[in-house]
C-alpha cells in the first residue's frame, strides 16, 4: 500500500475519533435512551394486557389472636399483619409457649385443659386465668437477665425467653404435673424464627413463624363451619379449629380457591389447606379430648385428592394456610377481595 493511501486512512480514522470525542456525550445519552427503550418495551411485552381485578368474596367477621399457643383466643376489632402473623398492641399471635424444663412444647395434644386458659392484655402484662386458679399477670417484656431456653416445636429448634418462676408454679399447679412447666416468649428482634418451608414443603422461603404449627395465618369461613355442622350430631364451634381470620358472606369452602387475597392494606398468598389433627377433638368448653369428632365427620367428605396424599396423608382439610405477601392492617367488617389477574 502506498504512503498516500496510508495517510488517507489515518486521516479518516482521526476524523472519526475527533467526531466521537466532540459528540461523545450526546452519543452516550442516545445509547442510554436506547437501552431504556428496549427495557421498557420488554416490560410492556411481558405485562401488556395484564389487569388485576378485585373481586369481593366475603367479609372479615372475626379476628382471633392466640398469644399463648393452645390457650384461648382473644377476639380483636383490628390487627396489624406482620411477617410472623397477627398483632394487636402488645398481643402477638402464638409468641408465647408452654414448655417442659427440657424445652419440649406443651399444647392441647399433651394437656387438653390448656384450652381453658384465657389470656388477655392488661397494660404491659398478660393476664392468665383458668378454672380454680387465681389470676396471674406476666410482664410482656421480660428482664434480659431471664435465661433464653432452647425449645422444640414439632421437632424444630427455636428459642424463647423464660417468663419466670411464678408463672411456672402457676402452670405446674394448674396441670397438676409431676414435672415443672415453664412459659417462654419469642422475641423477634433477638431470636431466629422457624421457616414454614422446613415444616411443610409448599411454603415459600419467605414464610416464617414463631410458635404456630406451620403457617403465620390460617383462614376459615363461617359457611364452611355451617356445612360441617349440618353433618354433625353435636355441632362444634369455630374454637375447635383455631383460625386467625374468620370470613362471612361466602359459599362453603370457597376459601379453597382464594389464592391471592387482599384485606385492608394486607395481602395474603394461599399456600395449602390445613390438614386437621387430634387437637380439634378437644372440647374448648370442657377441655376434654374425645379423639373422634369432628375428625371422623370431616374424613367423610374432606379428605384430599390421592395426588396430594403425600402432603396430607389421612388428615381431613378444613381452612386454608396463608403466607404474608404484603404486611399491612385490616379490621372486622373489611371486605375480603380475591385478586384476579386478567389478560
Amino acid at each position: 500500500m502506498s504512503s498516500s493511501s496510508l495517510e488517507n486512512i489515518s486521516g479518516a480514522i482521526g476524523s472519526v475519533v475527533e467526531n466521537f470525542q466532540r459528540h461523545r456525550l450526546p452519543l452516550l445519552c442516545a445509547a442510554g435512551l436506547g437501552v431504556t427503550a428496549v427495557a421498557s418495551w420488554m416490560w410492556w411485552r411481558k405485562t401488556r394486557g395484564e389487569h388485576v381485578e378485585l373481586k369481593k368474596v366475603g367479609t372479615v367477621s372475626q379476628i382471633l389472636i392466640y398469644p399463648i399457643k393452645s390457650c384461648k383466643a382473644i377476639s380483636v376489632p383490628e390487627t396489624e399483619c406482620l411477617e410472623l402473623g397477627l398483632q394487636h398492641g402488645e398481643l402477638e399471635d402464638r409468641h408465647w409457649l408452654v414448655v417442659t424444663e427440657e424445652g419440649q412444647m406443651v399444647t392441647g395434644r399433651q394437656e387438653p385443659r390448656i384450652v381453658l386458659i384465657s389470656v388477655t392484655g392488661c397494660g404491659d402484662s398478660l393476664c392468665l386465668e383458668a378454672p380454680e386458679m387465681e389470676k396471674i399477670k406476666v410482664p410482656v417484656v421480660q428482664p434480659k437477665s431471664n435465661k433464653i431456653m432452647n425449645c422444640r416445636v414439632f421437632s424444630r429448634d427455636i428459642q424463647g425467653r423464660d417468663c419466670g418462676d411464678e408463672v411456672s408454679r402457676w402452670l405446674t399447679t394448674y396441670f397438676q404435673s409431676s414435672v415443672p412447666y415453664r412459659l417462654v416468649h419469642f422475641e423477634p428482634n433477638v431470636m431466629k424464627p422457624r421457616k414454614s418451608k422446613e415444616i411443610e414443603k409448599p411454603f415459600r422461603e419467605k414464610d416464617i413463624i414463631a410458635y404456630p404449627d406451620a403457617s403465620p395465618i390460617m383462614l376459615l369461613s363461617e359457611t364452611s363451619l355451617e356445612e360441617l355442622n349440618k353433618r354433625m350430631e353435636k355441632p362444634v364451634s369455630i374454637a375447635h379449629f383455631r383460625p386467625c381470620i374468620v370470613v362471612s358472606g361466602c359459599e362453603a369452602f370457597s376459601e379453597d380457591g382464594w389464592d391471592d387475597v387482599k384485606l385492608g392494606t394486607t395481602r395474603l398468598k394461599r399456600v395449602m389447606a390445613c390438614g386437621r389433627c387430634i387437637l380439634t377433638t378437644v372440647d374448648p368448653v370442657t377441655g376434654i379430648m374425645d379423639r373422634k369428632e369432628p375428625l371422623d365427620t370431616l374424613r367423610t367428605f374432606r379428605l384430599s385428592d390421592e395426588s396430594l396424599s403425600h402432603l396430607y396423608k389421612k388428615s381431613p382439610l378444613f381452612g386454608q394456610y396463608y403466607g404474608v405477601e404484603k404486611t399491612g392492617k385490616f379490621r372486622v367488617g373489611d371486605p375480603v377481595y380475591l385478586m384476579v389477574r386478567k389478560g
